[in-house]
């Protein structure tokens, strides 16, 4: 079976886990084989996989690492991904949280500032991890220069085309820029469809990908400053251009929360392009009963790329060992294992993308040309801004955007004011 039809690890997948209960890490006492004893560690770890990745977990991942390992048991606890921040808050103050966890790559420096994560940059063979993968995905963990996780799967989107629409618009193929984009957009509308570019929405997940690629920046290289960035020139006139797609008709109702989704429109042939995930692909080409065959309804291609080259938004989880772990030494010991070939591989058959570099452009994992793309695209993919206040950052400058694509601020405004607020918050 086809890698692809089994990529169902998405931001939407997580909604559906449920919880297992869960206790600290701790050492007991087994019997060996010769009838004595022997002490082994068992290490608690939170995961929010899904039903078909957990089979991969427990089946083949556990067993694996345990024969490997046979001083170091896994106790694997499943977490249901809503109320789960606020469940791990409560766990670190109590003093009950697990030795690892497989976490939002969003929430990585927010722990770190609050002590509750350990730091991983000094541990035997750190430096190999760290050169194994991604650098995007890496870079989710850094925090004021230290690495409180590594990343151990991602993500990132892509343009997808409604292929009727594209044929109508002139295109056989993917638009490789963002002039051949606007042009397909315009013929497309004018052959009647509902919108060109269908941006998911007016908050960064999905509007950075054309922000990047079209010139604009959030901060310097260390994540310390906004001013300057989010808006210089080049930032101004990334949002200015999306603007003027707003303007001109050309960019679908769902970029203000409109009616119809992204999925609809592409599949109702409204919308000539959207950017998403490789879940699109596994959850629309399994939907029960439908004629929609995303494989063969759309055509596929990287980001179109502008001033800023082609740039996307990176997703996933990080592998983290919590401060307050009796055991950092087993649990970095796991955690750099999960990042090694053979266990990357395993979880790739549930469709999890790899961050190690070799696994994931081997093309015995890496079968179909879609995910091929995935795996092109996450070469330049760069991160959600990972600083501890990026949530109340992000709202901030979600809110300015929306602002701007309804016509109630003028992009430099916007980014002036929003600059200002993040740097604000980055003191707290």
């Amino acid at each position: 079976m086809k890698l692809l039809n089994k990529l169902i690890a998405g931001v939407g997948i997580s909604t559906l886990l449920f919880a297992t209960g869960c206790t600290g890490g701790s050492s007991e006492t087994s019997s060996g084989s010769d009838g004595g004893s022997k002490d082994k560690v068992v290490l608690d770890y939170w995961h929010t996989y899904s039903d078909q990745e957990e089979i991969i977990l427990n089946e083949k991942i556990k067993p694996l690492f345990e024969k490997e390992h046979p001083n170091i048991e896994l106790k694997l606890t499943r977490m249901p991904y809503e109320g789960l921040k606020q469940q791990v808050v409560a766990g670190v103050s109590g003093g009950e949280a697990p030795d690892l966890m497989r976490m939002d790559i969003v929430w990585v420096s927010e722990f770190a500032k609050m002590g509750a994560l350990q730091d991983l940059s000094g541990f035997e063979g750190f430096d190999e991890v760290k050169n194994s993968v991604f650098e995007s995905p890496m870079a989710t963990n850094l925090y004021e220069g230290k690495y409180y996780g590594v990343p151990v799967n991602t993500n990132t989107k892509i343009a997808i085309y409604n292929k009727e629409l594209l044929e109508k618009a002139g295109y056989s193929e993917a638009p490789e820029t963002m002039e051949q984009l606007v042009d397909a957009s315009e013929k497309a509308v004018k052959a009647g469809a509902k919108g060109g570019i269908a941006i998911g929405g007016s908050f960064s997940w999905a509007f950075l990908p054309y922000f990047w690629s079209l010139g604009g920046t959030m901060t310097n290289e260390d994540y310390t400053k906004f001013d300057g960035y989010l808006n210089s020139p080049e930032s101004i006139a990334a949002v200015e251009e999306i603007a003027k797609w707003q303007k001109d008709g050309l960019v679908a109702p769902t970029v203000l929360g409109g009616e119809p989704g992204t999925w609809d429109g592409m599949k109702n042939n409204e919308y000539l392009m959207i950017d998403d995930g490789p879940w699109f692909y596994s959850i629309l080409g399994n939907e029960e009963g439908s004629k929609f065959k995303p494989e063969e309804a759309t055509v596929s291609g990287l980001i179109p790329a502008g001033p800023g080259g082609s740039s996307s938004v990176i997703g996933g989880e990080n592998l983290v060992t919590f401060a307050g772990s009796e055991h950092p030494e087993e649990a970095w010991t796991f955690a750099k294992w999960m990042l090694t070939d053979e266990p990357q591989r395993l979880m790739a058959e549930a469709g999890l993308i790899p961050t190690n570099k070799e696994t994931a452009n081997d093309p015995e994992v890496i079968q179909n040309p879609i995910v091929q793309k995935y795996v092109k695209q996450l070469e330049t993919a760069l991160p959600r801004t990972p600083v501890p206040q990026w949530s109340e950052i992000e709202a901030v400058i979600n809110l300015n955007f929306e602002k701007v694509m309804r016509g109630e601020m003028d992009a430099k405004k916007a980014l002036d004011d929003a600059a200002k607020k993040a740097d604000s918050l980055l003191q707290q």
